[in-house]
């Protein structure tokens, strides 16, 4: 049995390793040509200290309270020469992925779909080379795609679920853009080259409820933890407020749709900003917030959008006084390389 350890660097880099049953996390990142830092490798110098954000372990007892204290340990910070695990763990590791001797991971896929949505947006479809591995990212994660001829990439986030040798996008149609003017051109069978994965927002676990707030193509992460929670049969409450500028902006809904089906306690509203639009919803997210979940508390607050919408719901719930038991966020720029802020 192997156990799947996420191990996220400072620098927004995600590294995979497979460790085995009974195996320690530092032992299995050096199997895997990844060199977390670490001194003594017996639990004395605390320098393998990292932050588990999900899984279960066992640190064993063979360590001692210099190394890592008690607060630490019960804080969720763990020494990866003694961490043992026994699930599926993420872990944040507080320096670069270069310092580690690693870096980004690249593979290449084919173009088997491209389908515009209006003026608004193109769902591109890739499949993975036969004969290599699925790539391993975690729900929410983005990857760099390179611009064939630009030497240039652009950055998107997985609308599909990992594991998958089929790779979802939902790209943002900009006039004169960069990626937009390539893909007027594209075909299926096409080849592009991708690096990644990366980016601190992705979907933690948890058992509370789940507020999701995208912003245009910034509903491309949400699809994606979408499908982990329904293939994990997930019974927590859900809303997701998908809010955009137009009506024709509103893609994929039938998609959201869906998920309803297969998660019990899942619901979602659509907003259109534009006050001349027909939409029953129309303003900002933060006018149709779920005052139900908002008022019970203990909810966890997943946001991707363009900047201001970003900006404004972080005001808005500072000045409410709204308190979520945790807050991930990042601000989606479809014009430069996404930048991953909590």
């Amino acid at each position: 049995m192997c156990y799947r350890i996420a191990l996220n660097f400072e620098d927004g880099v995600t590294r995979f390793v497979d460790c085995k049953a009974g195996e320690k996390v530092l032992d299995a990142a050096f199997r895997g040509k990844i060199n977390l830092p670490m001194d003594c490798s017996d639990g004395v110098c605390g320098t393998c200290k990292c932050r588990a954000e999900s899984g279960a372990y066992d640190m064993g007892d063979d360590y001692i309270e210099d190394a890592l204290t008690e607060d630490e340990a019960a804080g969720g910070l763990v020494l990866t020469c003694q961490m043992v695990p026994s699930s599926d763990c993420v872990l944040s590791v507080p320096v670069t992925a270069a310092s580690c001797k690693t870096g980004q991971q690249t593979f290449a896929a084919t173009v088997t779909r491209i389908e515009p949505h209006h003026d608004a947006a193109v769902v591109l479809e890739l499949a993975v080379d036969d004969g290599d591995a699925a790539p391993a990212f975690l729900p929410g994660q983005y990857v760099n795609i390179d611009v064939p001829g630009s030497g240039d990439h652009r950055s998107y986030s997985f609308s599909t679920a990992p594991g998958e040798r089929q790779l979802g996008f939902l790209i943002k149609k900009i006039p004169d853009g960069l990626m937009g003017g390539w893909l007027a051109g594209a075909k299926p069978g096409d080849r592009l080259e991708l690096t990644g994965p990366m980016g601190s927002f992705y979907l933690r676990d948890g058992e509370g409820p789940l507020l999701f707030l995208a912003g245009g193509t910034a509903l491309a992460p949400f699809l994606s933890m979408l499908e982990v929670l329904a293939r994990a049969d997930s019974q927590r409450q859900i809303h997701l407020i998908y809010g955009v500028t137009r009506d024709l902006d509103l893609v994929l809904v039938d998609e959201i749709a869906a998920y309803a089906a297969r998660l019990p306690n899942f619901t979602f509203a659509t907003v259109v900003a534009d006050q001349a639009s027909d939409h029953p919803r129309k303003g900002w997210v933060t006018q149709h917030m779920p005052e139900d979940m908002l008022s019970a508390g203990g909810f966890d607050v997943y946001l991707c959008g363009p900047p201001p919408m970003v900006d404004a719901v972080r005001h808005y719930l500072d000045d409410q006084g709204i308190q979520a038991a945790s807050f991930h966020y990042e601000k989606f720029t479809p014009n430069v390389p996404l930048k991953a802020i909590a």
